[in-house]
């Protein structure tokens, strides 16, 4: 069976030509553009191999292409707010976007939002799914990175809220990037930071296992396919590479610059990296307005694409097998996407568009939703004790609405304050 053709995705914050181009990188030619707009960085993202989602540059909405043609009507995903980052689930299930502080999870087939996860304090930068779909890892300018059991969310009560499995507040500064390994709730994770690190977690018992230090701020970071080494990305436009099965084995380094090796090229901050899957070929891209292709074993440069603006987005994936077939098409149409949590009060009924969350595209059950078993309790409680409970549903809701105002209050305050300490920590 011949190897699967690779190709590269890339997008640019200038959008001049096209939104996003693809291109071979053995040739460095042109196969498909993707015309309308332009991808905030970490914002593009290949859904089940039959759409492109790119969210607009600080616009409340996503994009949408259908891989396959060239010439089409753009679509949108229109969200409650600017877009930060989005990831797209590997089965195809689920599509996750930051829109400042918060996480909004949509079911694909149906459109609907399953849930808002909002444990950040400050945007969302980054966010990534394991391979086995079963885990979201998120990470935000408040400095922490977090990590979501998918199962959890969709079980969650929709009063209380989720809580992630685990919280990594090991960095000191904003999270610029992270990458998930293979191996599903086994893998491995590396997060890359402002703070000049760059750490390796395990994601089934949350310990820290790597802490990298650099001379440098480190702008983006991924592994090779077999986790042998980590490639970062620098400020200064250098990358560096990181063996992980190096003697001896050490918790913390620092990474010497002059002695490790380092891929020399671009002019400016590296804002993405990719590798091929045999680990030969690294895709990197660049404030520069340059997207480079480097043989790893030599470090050598193989390649270099020009772009109009800095580039957002750029990442190598196997082809789709129909994504160069002009006549094909998605084999299902995208619904549109909800920008309100379904089965809200009031809105459990099935013509108002509440839903049953479910973990599959046909796992269709007859179980009672939380609202329906929620009113049946409530009954059980009035006949059992004899007691009237409006009451104090009012005044716990009334307590509610003062607390989520203070919430909301602190929240800024604390924003204010980070951003203030970052612009000058940074500038020094």
């Amino acid at each position: 069976m011949a190897a699967p053709m690779e190709l590269v995705l890339s997008a640019d914050s200038a959008g001049q030509v096209a939104n996003c181009t693809v291109w071979d990188p053995l040739t460095g030619s042109v196969l498909l553009t993707y015309r309308g707009g332009n991808t905030a960085g970490r914002g593009l993202a290949v859904l089940g191999g039959q759409y492109l989602l790119g969210a607009q540059l600080g616009k409340n909405f996503i994009n949408v292409w259908e891989l396959q043609r060239k010439d089409q009507l753009l679509q949108k995903i229109v969200c409650p707010g600017p877009v930060t980052c989005l990831a797209v689930s590997p089965n195809g299930l689920y599509l996750v976007a930051g829109i400042s502080e918060s996480i909004y999870l949509w079911e694909v087939y149906t459109g609907n939002l399953l849930a808002i996860l909002n444990s950040h304090y400050q945007d969302v930068t980054c966010l990534t799914f394991t391979d086995d779909s079963s885990h979201i890892l998120s990470g935000a300018k408040d400095s922490l990175v977090l990590v979501w059991s998918l199962y959890s969310v969709l079980q969650a009560e929709t009063s209380r809220g989720p809580e992630p499995r685990h919280v990594w507040s090991r960095h000191s500064l904003p999270i610029t990037d992270l990458q998930c390994g293979i191996g599903g709730p086994q893998a491995r994770a590396v997060t890359s930071s402002l703070d000049q690190t760059v750490k390796l977690w395990d994601i089934s018992s949350g310990d820290l296992l790597l802490s990298v230090l650099f001379d440098v701020r480190i702008m983006s970071v991924t592994f090779d396919p077999a986790e042998y080494h980590l490639f970062c990305g620098g400020s200064d436009g250098s990358i560096f590479q990181v063996d992980l099965c190096a003697s001896p084995v050490q918790r913390e380094k620092t990474f010497h610059s002059e002695l490790e090796k380092v891929f020399r090229g671009h002019r400016n901050q590296v804002t993405c990296l990719s590798v091929s899957l045999d680990g030969s070929m690294l895709v990197s891209g660049s404030n520069d307005e340059t997207v480079c292709v480097w043989d790893i074993h030599s470090k050598q440069c193989l390649r270099t694409v020009p772009h109009r603006g800095p580039v957002t987005n750029a990442f190598i994936m196997p082809a789709p097998a129909n994504m160069l077939r002009a006549d094909s098409k998605p084999s299902f149409p995208l619904p549109r996407f909800s920008k309100h949590l379904q089965g809200a009060e009031g809105c459990e009924g099935p013509d108002s568009g509440g839903v049953t969350l479910r973990l599959g595209r046909h796992q269709l059950g007859s179980e009672d939703t939380y609202l329906q078993r929620a009113a049946q309790l409530h009954t059980l409680l009035g006949e059992s004790e004899g007691k009237n409970l409006s009451g104090l549903v009012e005044q716990l809701r009334s307590r509610t609405s003062e607390l989520e105002e203070e919430l909301n209050m602190v929240r800024k305050i604390n924003k204010d304050l980070f951003d203030f300490s970052t612009s000058i920590i940074t500038k020094q």
